[in-house]
């Protein structure tokens, strides 16, 4: 059985936290002091593990995010858990291999299926997962949505289906913040830097300068302090994570990684 949450705490879900910058905002909203939902199609114990490690609550919960009644049932788990919803983070996607996504391969030589995941999760499940929370928010009068995006979708860094995915995702949050404004609810794209995640630094060479990529943690650390902020203060916008956290004044280190 589940412990039930810390009703002084506030309520987080992250939705593709089994690794990477998912997991590492799992972590950083946990060590502020939340509770985390964080969902994975697999090892998102792991998260929950490394979360009690450090004094935190991160509850694991398996979804497949290509299943629209696996997400339904994450967020029937979270009312009937914590009865709100105050910080949702939408991470969850399915990347091709890094050396094909930020390749030069033009479009005409990609299979289909590129663009259907890129599509179907890093697109569609945002979508989804934001409907079910807005739903909880609206009640609540309160809340912030953050969409994991990226610089791809103004500047190409990869395939054709990553920037125009990334592209619609920002402009889908200037679409869901217009709606949501009246009812106290914020909605905004964040870019994280380059990050030390397990897949990056696995397809990095020698000539790659990894010590300037960020931590996992950074962007959730961001996330942490906008999430004190009025969720309309910046709802709409398309914010980069460094500068963001220069302006919030979080440090970059890149060293956080434990």
């Amino acid at each position: 059985m589940r412990q039930m949450p810390d009703s002084n705490s506030a309520v987080a879900l992250v939705t593709g936290a089994s690794r990477g910058i998912g997991r590492g905002v799992a972590l950083a909203l946990s060590d502020a002091g939340m509770t985390v939902y964080a969902t994975g199609r697999t090892a998102i114990d792991d998260t929950a593990g490394l979360a009690a490690d450090r004094g935190g609550r991160v509850v694991p919960l398996l979804c497949d995010h290509r299943d629209d009644l696996a997400v339904e049932r994450v967020f029937r788990t979270i009312e009937a858990d914590a009865g709100r919803l105050d910080v949702l983070v939408n991470n969850a996607t399915i990347l091709p291999d890094l050396g094909l996504l930020f390749s030069d391969r033009p479009f005409w030589e990609l299979q289909p299926d590129a663009w259907d995941d890129l599509m179907t999760v890093g697109l569609r499940s945002h979508f989804i997962a934001s409907q079910y929370a807005a739903r909880i928010m609206i009640r609540q009068g309160k809340g912030l949505i953050v969409n994991i995006s990226s610089a791809g979708a103004k500047t190409k860094i990869g395939i054709v289906p990553y920037g125009v995915g990334k592209a619609a995702l920002d402009h889908l949050t200037c679409e869901m913040a217009a709606e949501l404004r009246a009812h106290g609810v914020g909605v905004v794209s964040l870019w994280p830097p380059p990050s030390k995640t397990e897949g990056m630094l696995a397809d990095a060479d020698e000539d790659t300068n990894t010590a300037a990529w960020s931590s996992t943690e950074f962007t959730g650390r961001v996330i942490a302090v906008l999430a004190e902020e009025d969720p309309l203060r910046r709802s709409g916008d398309v914010l980069s994570a460094r500068a963001l956290g220069a302006d919030l004044g979080i440090e970059d280190d890149a060293d956080l990684d434990r």
